[in-house]
């Protein structure tokens, strides 16, 4: 019976041959509002694009949702034609996963396990009752979340909870992530990266609100799509590799591919 690295090892190396071998994109797509976001028709042409370029563009979910959220928005997306991405980072930088199983790369997700443990047993008595929190009705892995009253929550509360070493990341001015300090959707992506041995430079990033700021902060080209929320707006001048595109959401995403030299790749998908 195989000792529990070398079944980890197995899995990791059986998520590798279900990739494109020499991809000439790396495409990571935040969901709400930058995947899903723009009209039904945007949509429908990019998912098919992807379809049809599957052995081109490893596509990867950056997203906030946890894994039992995008099982769920594959089987609801599917009548426009979005299916399985190759690799999932979910909650927001916490879990990696294979696209099509989502099962959960080893590798990548046991260091965020190992900086995440005995720290909900410490944060959930200093949460509860915190005016302005409600948590989400979701079951986040390795993170709490919460939605967020920005009236009543007094944000100064929270240096008093990343002091039990985590980040608190607040979004869209509704959400409220807590997790592992140092783990975010910019990190576990540059890991991620490192461990697929990809050139940067073959990869974009897309995104629209704050938690893809860390996305955008590592460096990697990255497309600001045009719905994006003003407070990440606000954080242009310093992303100089973060093109900001007029179109919403796929539109968008294919402007900023364009502006990165793509077209040949894309086609005759118009922008």
């Amino acid at each position: 019976m195989q000792s529990t690295p070398e079944r980890r090892a197995a899995l990791e190396a059986q998520i590798q041959t279900r990739l494109p071998q020499s991809p000439e994109l790396v495409l990571v797509t935040d969901l709400d509002g930058t995947l899903l976001g723009g009209t039904k028709a945007w949509r429908r042409r990019f998912y098919a694009w992807l379809l049809a370029r599957r052995e081109q563009v490893l596509h990867v979910f950056c997203t906030g949702r946890d894994l039992r959220s995008v099982a769920r928005l594959l089987e609801e997306e599917d009548s426009l034609g979005l299916h399985p991405p190759h690799l999932v980072i979910g909650d927001v930088g916490c879990s990696v996963a294979c696209g099509a199983s989502l099962e959960l790369v080893p590798l990548a997700v046991d260091p965020i396990e190992a900086a995440w443990r005995g720290r909900p047993e410490r944060l959930l008595p200093l949460l509860e009752g915190m005016p302005g929190l409600s948590p989400q009705p979701v079951t986040a892995d390795r993170r709490l979340a919460y939605f967020i009253d920005p009236e009543a929550l007094d944000t100064s509360r929270l240096a008093a909870i990343e002091a039990h070493g985590v980040d608190c990341l607040v979004s869209d001015n509704k959400y409220l992530d807590v997790l592992p300090a140092g783990v975010n959707k910019g990190s576990t992506l540059l890991a991620l990266l490192e461990w697929l041995e990809v050139d940067p430079q073959q990869v974009v990033t897309a995104g629209d609100t704050l938690n893809d700021l860390a996305m955008f902060e590592t460096g990697l080209p990255g497309v600001m799509v045009g719905n994006a929320e003003p407070d990440l707006v606000a954080a242009l001048p310093r992303l100089p590799q973060v093109y900001r595109a007029r179109g919403e959401g796929c539109e968008g995403i294919v402007e900023g591919l364009r502006h990165f030299g793509y077209g040949a790749l894309l086609g005759d998908l118009a922008c």
